[in-house]
């Protein structure tokens, strides 16, 4: 796979803010695996695109799991970066996640609310219905977009952001995200990466004023896009 960005991989960019359609499979920021993260990969490609023999500027604003695909935004300004840090903080981004899973939910809507505690050995969220010690409140709502081929498209809102949050809920409802065998399902993707896509986000921006929303498309990658058609 080629681990550059180019301008296809753009989905937003003005003098504050770049949004990338993140691919399935890469890390948003440098790990243990060693491996080019997304943040060094939009990095060179702002410094070579304004041609900063310094390099560039770049904040990472929020992170996506490294199988998950879709929209991720970050600040190309230290204000940027600081505005938009509150705006999360302060839950005033609306997120929009779309989810494929094989079982289909008990109710066709409803929300999720759960206390999650993280097994940081096993770095594996654990979900429980009743408040425990030290469990992080996490609450969602999600909707059925449609069924094609045995599958289920779901739309998910979350109200907080916990680490694997979405996955770690759909799989404590007994509705795993396909490809996602640490929360259930039965088998992993060879290419590692799991049936949840960042769609959206919404907000206002933080040096424009304006109500800003971005959404990424779906991947290519002969499974993904069929579910276009419930879009």
């Amino acid at each position: 796979m080629d681990k550059r960005i180019s301008d296809k991989d753009i989905l937003y960019e003005d003098n504050h803010l770049i949004a990338i359609n993140k691919r399935g499979g890469d890390i948003v920021q440098v790990d243990v695996s060693g491996d080019l993260s997304l943040e060094e990969m939009v990095k060179a490609y702002l410094t070579k695109k304004y041609n900063k023999p310094n390099g560039a500027f770049l904040g990472v604003i929020h992170r996506l799991d490294r199988p998950v695909s879709g929209m991720i935004l970050m600040a190309k300004t230290s204000k940027s970066l600081d505005r938009m840090n509150k705006l999360f903080h302060d839950r005033k981004v609306q997120k929009t996640y779309l989810a494929i899973v094989k079982n289909r939910p008990l109710h066709s809507s409803g929300v999720l609310q759960n206390w999650l505690l993280r097994d940081r050995k096993k770095m594996i969220t654990k979900a429980y219905e009743r408040e425990i010690k030290n469990g992080s409140y996490a609450e969602l709502s999600y909707e059925i977009l449609g069924h094609l081929h045995d599958y289920y498209l779901l739309e998910i809102t979350p109200v907080t952001g916990r680490t694997h949050q979405i996955r770690c809920q759909l799989g404590f409802m007994g509705c795993p995200i396909v490809g996602d065998n640490k929360y259930g399902y039965p088998r992993g993707s060879l290419k590692r990466t799991i049936c949840l896509h960042s769609r959206s986000l919404t907000f206002e921006h933080p040096v424009k004023k304006e109500k800003t929303r971005i959404e990424a498309p779906l991947p290519i990658d002969g499974f993904w896009e069929r579910f276009n058609v419930l879009l």
